[in-house]
């Protein structure tokens, strides 16, 4: 959904007949799959928590270097990075359409600030924990008659 926005091309070689990336249709039509999918999932008891953890160019600018300078993060550098970076701006307008559509009351978006991972992990557990309290989850009740089961096996398996 967001690559498709800033690589129109990725739009293009999926040869859907009559559908340029310029069209508004298209990018409706997909924001409303999603809300869709969301709003069946909600109506069956799904909850759904979307988060988006924001971190700022500059951040990302030092998350980068600390990859290259510190040996054990040199796995989670690679160079695409790099070159995506240079398309930052047009990653954050493709977010901002995609969050803005497809925020929706029973399946918000939530934006975190993340340059302070602490912080961030701190808001998100809230987000989750928040959103578990609403679930009113409780254990089954035993009936009585369950119960006295229960109990007579605990008996038996007592001797």
């Amino acid at each position: 959904m967001l690559i498709a926005r800033v690589y129109p091309r990725i739009l293009q070689s999926e040869a859907i007949p009559g559908i340029h990336h310029h069209d508004k249709k298209v990018w409706h039509d997909r924001y409303r799959s999603i809300t869709n999918l969301e709003r069946h999932l909600y109506g069956n008891g799904t909850r759904i928590i979307k988060i988006f953890l924001h971190l700022s160019k500059e951040e990302q600018r030092k998350r980068f270097l600390a990859r290259i300078d510190e040996p054990e993060k040199n796995w989670k550098f690679s160079t695409a990075d790099i070159a995506e970076r240079g398309f930052w701006k047009h990653y954050m307008e493709a977010y901002e359409k995609c969050l803005s559509a497809t925020s929706t009351k029973d399946a918000p978006w939530y934006v975190v600030p993340a340059d302070d991972k602490e912080n961030a992990r701190l808001i998100v557990s809230r987000i989750v924990l928040d959103t578990l309290k609403t679930l009113r989850m409780t254990y089954p009740v035993t009936s009585a008659k369950r119960r006295r089961e229960l109990i007579s096996i605990g008996e038996q398996l007592a001797k």
